[in-house]
């Protein structure tokens, strides 16, 4: 007696599990996918009416703000709207494959997002009418609570939502479904725009810090917020003399080409209260990293700087922090390069 190979089989078995497995999350997905847009939508049509089109018609904003602030969302909401319904109706795949190339829309809106949030509180501080009406429309019933400054942030947020629902769907579909190649192309071009999200962010965050840090020093003759210069960590430790004499603290803030050495501000206005005088300016293109002790857990350690004029021994007393610092200071060394000319050691 011969047998066939049937369906029945365990393997078989196995594989018709994994697909059913596979079927519901992609099934789960998407039906969370087209709830999440429906409201998106509702969302971004509340913005472009109750915001953009009466603030357009009332004149409370000039044109050249209105557009900073609200940059292409009108553009976004016309697209979302042909998505949507591509969603509800269970085309997928096809529903991304006409959206991806509107997303430059989606491109020029997150580009925008910090300079529109920057014109909102110039225009809120500018003008007492625009403050009302934006209180006024806020308390709409419809808005949930959310203020404009939230709303501003919903495509850059469903961007990223977009990513996590793409690479699921594209996980969970056989490759030999018809949408796979729809959603794996999809899924790569959102991904880029999710990643030019971050590193936005990341470039924002390092210009608050060069901000901040400039406004701390009260040397003017030291520009700290650079283009192309990125904030590190900065922090206390101790400068250990070469002839043997009390160590003291000092702090330390490190970039990406240079390293400040600073000390608390003397002057006597109350302006000048935690602020820093630049010292030093040591510019790390030719810096050399050592760790003089602390290869093992101590307690602390001491690092030597040597640059072509000058030489640092500094040292910190808890072993994270001389951990950090050291791995900082190896990073920097070796990815430095001179962004402009510097200021000469200062003493």
């Amino acid at each position: 007696m011969s047998f066939s190979p049937t369906s029945c089989s365990p393997q078989a078995s196995t594989i018709q599990e994994q697909r059913e497995r596979w079927d519901r999350k992609r099934t789960r997905t998407t039906k969370e996918l087209v709830q999440t847009e429906q409201r998106y939508c509702q969302q971004l049509q509340l913005v472009t009416t109750y915001f953009v089109e009466i603030l357009n018609a009332k004149g409370t904003l000039k044109p050249v703000a209105s557009e900073n602030i609200f940059s292409s969302i009108k553009h976004i909401y016309n697209v979302n709207q042909a998505l949507l319904v591509h969603l509800e109706n269970g085309y997928v795949g096809r529903g991304f494959e006409q959206f991806c190339p509107q997303l430059h829309h989606y491109s020029a809106y997150v580009d925008n997002i910090y300079n529109a949030h920057r014109t909102l509180r110039t225009q809120l501080k500018k003008s007492k009418a625009f403050r009302h009406f934006k209180k006024l429309q806020e308390s709409r019933l419809e808005f949930r609570g959310q203020s404009l400054e939230e709303l501003l942030e919903l495509p850059v947020t469903r961007v990223q939502q977009y990513k996590h629902y793409l690479d699921d769907l594209a996980a969970n579909t056989s490759p030999h479904h018809p949408e796979f190649q729809q959603l794996s192309r999809a899924s790569e071009v959102v991904s880029e725009l999710s990643a030019r999200i971050e590193e936005n962010a990341r470039h924002h965050e390092n210009q608050l810090q060069l901000q901040r840090v400039q406004r701390l020093m009260t040397n003017r003759r030291v520009r700290v917020n650079t283009p192309g210069r990125w904030y590190i960590r900065e922090g206390w430790l101790k400068v250990v003399p070469p002839k043997g004499s009390e160590a003291k603290a000092q702090m330390f803030f490190l970039f990406s080409d240079m390293l400040l050495q600073t000390r608390r501000s003397s002057a006597l206005s109350l302006s000048n209260t935690d602020r820093f005088e630049v010292h030093r300016v040591f510019p790390l293109d030719q810096c050399a990293v050592e760790k003089v002790f602390g290869h093992t857990r101590s307690q602390g350690g001491l690092l030597s700087l040597s640059f072509p004029k000058a030489k640092l021994l500094l040292m910190s007393s808890d072993q994270d922090d001389f951990n950090n610092w050291f791995n900082c200071f190896t990073s920097a060394v070796r990815s430095s390069s001179p962004l402009c000319p510097l200021y000469p050691l200062l003493f």
